[in-house]
């Protein structure tokens, strides 16, 4: 078998085995969180703009967040149709959110300013430095969180995930760091619309 590739899942395990459960229930939130925003969105600008607002919003949280929760919406049943790894088809998910944001950022900007989410993104994107660190640290933290969720959909039981176990602090430092950095751009943020400048 191939590394990229995985045994089939049955319907029956991902009920059955704890960490199939898990990675089930994740997604059913996922999902849910996601329809509610689009209902929302869609409520307030139509269905045809608010899907390309939720769908922008979906690629902040793939390209700015170091886990896999987004890019999970279409990793977890791409993973049980194909059985190729999620880690693999994280890789096209970036390259989705990435092609949709040069789109959006180049030819309808305007689209931006649509939510305080979507403008905090802007703010993110029009400052490779420093700002485009917390996008090298959300794809660090997102293809390691990937690859715990690869695990959990390769293992029955919690207690067999090696690679989590092993790792878990290091991703737990990363986080930190991700934070850490979140709140300076929030901050820096914040500062510009209220118009407020403090010289270094």
């Amino acid at each position: 078998m191939s590394s990229k590739t995985s045994p089939k899942i049955k319907t029956k395990h991902l009920l059955q085995h704890e960490t199939k459960r898990k990675v089930l229930t994740k997604f059913i939130l996922v999902l849910l969180v996601f329809v509610g925003y689009f209902i929302f969105i869609a409520k307030k600008y139509g269905v045809q703009q608010g899907f390309f607002v939720s769908i922008l919003s979906w690629s902040f949280f793939v390209l700015c967040t170091p886990i896999a929760d987004a890019g999970f919406l279409l990793d977890f049943p791409f993973r049980l149709i194909t059985k190729i790894k999620m880690l693999f088809s994280e890789i096209t998910v970036w390259i989705i959110a990435i092609s949709l944001n040069l789109y959006t950022f180049f030819i309808h900007p305007e689209i931006y300013s649509k939510t305080p989410l979507l403008n905090f993104f802007k703010h993110i994107l029009e400052q490779p430095i420093p700002f485009w660190l917390i996008i090298f640290i959300s794809a660090l933290g997102t293809f390691v969180s990937i690859k715990f969720g690869d695990e959990l959909l390769d293992k029955v039981n919690h207690h067999e995930r090696t690679s989590y176990h092993r790792h878990k602090k290091k991703f737990r430092f990363l986080i930190m760091i991700f934070l850490v950095v979140l709140a300076l751009i929030l901050y820096d943020f914040l500062l510009k619309k209220m118009n407020i400048d403090i010289p270094l």
